[in-house]
């Protein structure tokens, strides 16, 4: 009768096991994107109020050359850590970078670009953050790589780094480029 008893725990333990085992040894870069290969979703940002750049929309996508997109907010602590590599990436690579600035306020967003620079061409405001899901966005930074026929090509979850920038970023880039 005691063995009995101990069978859902023991089961109750290799399950905790196996979920430790995930969120200590798991990458949560490597989040996989069902929408890898697939045209961006339908949808139209408008710009951020006071903001010198236009918003965001489906129909900015697929003209030609690959394009990077950022999710992000202000108050968001590993945006602002990655900004800078964010003003860095502008200068190394000819694609546009487009932003979704997700559940943030305009003021907030205005005070953010103020303080450390825009390197965004167009940035949509989705203050409802109904766009962001429908990108797959698991929370904020990240960042992605369009292609020039208007697919996502590539996701990257978490804050960029100058080694993501080469090693990720960069050669996903010039894939998309090339059509590989």
């Amino acid at each position: 009768m005691r063995l009995t008893a101990l069978i859902p725990a023991g089961i109750f333990l290799v399950i905790a096991g196996l979920f430790l085992v995930a969120i200590f040894h798991g990458d949560p870069s490597r989040v996989p994107s069902a929408l890898i290969g697939r045209y961006v979703p339908t949808f139209s940002l408008p710009p951020v109020e006071g903001l010198d750049r236009p918003g965001l929309g489906n129909a900015d996508f697929g003209g030609g050359g690959p394009v990077i997109v950022n999710v992000f907010a202000s108050w968001c602590v590993p945006c602002r850590e990655e900004h800078p590599v964010l003003m860095e990436l502008k200068g190394l690579t000819k694609a546009p970078l487009y932003a979704i600035d997700y559940k943030d306020s305009a003021e907030a967003a205005r005070r953010f670009f103020a303080e450390l620079g825009n390197p965004f061409q167009r940035i949509g405001a989705d203050q409802s953050g109904r766009v962001s899901i429908d990108w797959g966005v698991y929370g904020v930074p990240e960042t992605y790589i369009v292609d020039g026929k208007g697919r996502i090509a590539y996701k990257h979850v978490g804050p960029l780094t100058p080694q993501v920038i080469d090693q990720e970023i960069l050669p996903a880039l010039k894939a998309a480029q090339t059509g590989g």
